[in-house]
């Protein structure tokens, strides 16, 4: 009965949500309290949607920090350089920005961590898109890909997990699949020069002269400064930066920020270049801290973004200005975060999760004892849209691992198999991972059209580093 209303839940969810018949906010929360509802549980509910909530409070806090952080940069031009320059290293030209943007993407995914990845690579990807006219959904795909293939490594939340579920260490699961993983990665470069061409034929198609930069030109000018939150997002220049009142003889008072009255504290505002220089180091500070885990992200970013705003900001006012500019951004992405924690406390709770997965072990047919590792392979990456990673791997994971053994089969095999899809390449589509919303809510597109347009990608990458585990001797046929 559990096991059912579950299945039925994530079937109902996604099919609302790719057809667009529902929002992905009202479809997290109302599907998932009605089947607590109709389970029996609504003596508990109250309880349960706390417990979700509870665990992805530290995420909300972070993602709302971080996206004021990054518009902050953005607004001061921190990202600038970089876009002109990859502008000017692409010509103008979508198919290199794309493939651009995945060589970024396996860089800073390196840490493991994909809600800092797809803070930083769409941060600053974002306005490049924009400026070229390009598909957000490119953006966002390409950024899915790359960052799936990463979270592979073996400090990433998937590999971890195996390892602990079945007590192996990293020789045993991560290094035999290496080589799979680096075929991954050429495929995703594939995959983005692919989606790079049809994006530069599309563009050319509405624009035969295609779309060109100005090379000289700041992009700055061009763009608005909050472009790398949302597509959606409508935003005004910041007013500390282009008006300032005017004195009795007509001449402007740079030192006097708009809404100054007499007798106010004049804050004379610091050397362009000075402020460009401690920005970037600021970043380069938070950056290194969050890999080296210095402190609890929230913390870091809760941090960062009170320096940087007292530093670029110095008035009352103009904070005020960056707040009410960015608000609506921090809204759109941490309800959803919040939305998610209602549906995976629920399902968590009220054991539907485990009672799914104990479903799904019993169905598997004996035959395929022999065929587990492939099996498990070829099927982790749709089941991310099912399962929680810990649902998998402490879940799912050991009993599989176990029915494998039976047959001979050595249960590292099922692990590495494991790892090749199962919330690596399909968590950055998973409704059931807080990182997902952060990656469409900044990239201004919704959960369904990013699912409907990179799942097949993303699932030929798994596709692909299966058959070259297979060949590698990673596990067997």
């Amino acid at each position: 009965m559990l096991a059912a209303l579950g299945f039925a839940t994530i079937a109902v969810l996604l099919l609302l949500t790719m057809t667009k018949r529902a929002s992905v906010l009202v479809a997290l929360i109302l599907l998932p309290v009605l089947a607590a509802l109709i389970g029996g549980f609504a003596g508990d509910l109250g309880e349960l949607i706390l417990g979700g909530l509870s665990k992805v409070a530290p995420t909300g806090i972070m993602i709302a920090f971080a996206v004021l952080y990054f518009s902050l940069m953005v607004d001061a031009g921190l990202f600038d350089p970089l876009i002109r320059g990859l502008l000017r290293v692409a010509r103008g030209d979508p198919l290199r920005i794309t493939v651009a943007t995945a060589v970024l993407t396996l860089c800073v995914a390196l840490d493991g961590d994909g809600a800092s990845t797809f803070l930083i690579t769409v941060s600053a990807l974002l306005p490049v898109y924009q400026r070229l006219g390009m598909n957000p959904l490119v953006l966002s795909g390409v950024v899915c890909l790359g960052a799936g293939v990463m979270n592979m490594v073996p400090w990433g939340g998937p590999t971890v997990r195996a390892m602990a579920a079945l007590k192996l260490d990293s020789s045993d699961v991560f290094t035999p699949v290496l080589p799979a993983m680096g075929v991954g990665v050429a495929w995703v470069l594939v995959a983005s020069y692919l989606l790079g061409r049809r994006e530069r034929n599309r563009l050319a198609t509405l624009s035969p002269q295609g779309p060109a930069p100005d090379e000289g030109k700041d992009e700055r000018d061009d763009r608005e400064p909050a472009a790398a939150t949302t597509v959606t997002a409508a935003t005004e220049p910041e007013p500390s930066r282009h008006a300032t009142p005017a004195t009795a003889d007509g001449k402007r008072q740079a030192l006097r920020a708009p809404g100054d009255g007499p007798g106010t504290v004049r804050v004379p505002p610091l050397p362009r270049t000075w402020l460009n220089v401690f920005n970037l180091l600021l970043t380069v500070t938070l950056v290194v801290c969050l890999i080296q885990e210095v402190m609890p992200l929230p913390v870091l970013f809760v941090l960062g973004f009170a320096i940087a705003a007292l530093v670029n900001h110095p008035t009352w006012e103009q904070q005020q200005a960056l707040l009410d500019r960015h608000a609506k951004n921090v809204v759109l992405v941490t309800t959803m975060i919040f939305a998610a924690g209602v549906l995976t406390g629920i399902l968590t709770g009220t054991r539907m999760l485990d009672e799914m997965a104990e479903t799904l072990v019993s169905v598997v047919p004996d035959s395929f004892g022999s065929h587990m590792p492939v099996a498990v392979a070829v099927s982790g990456m749709p089941l991310s849209l099912v399962f929680t990673p810990d649902a998998y791997y402490f879940g799912v994971l050991p009993v599989l691992a176990e029915t494998a053994q039976g047959f001979g089969t050595d249960p590292a095999e099922v692990a590495r198999a494991a790892i090749l899809g199962q919330m690596t390449t399909g968590f950055p589509l998973s409704p059931l991972t807080a990182s997902t919303f952060i990656l469409v809510g900044m990239s201004g597109v919704s959960l369904g059209e990013h699912q409907r347009f990179i799942f097949r990608w993303a699932f030929a990458t798994t596709l692909v580093m299966t058959a070259a585990a297979l060949l590698t001797g990673a596990f067997s046929l």
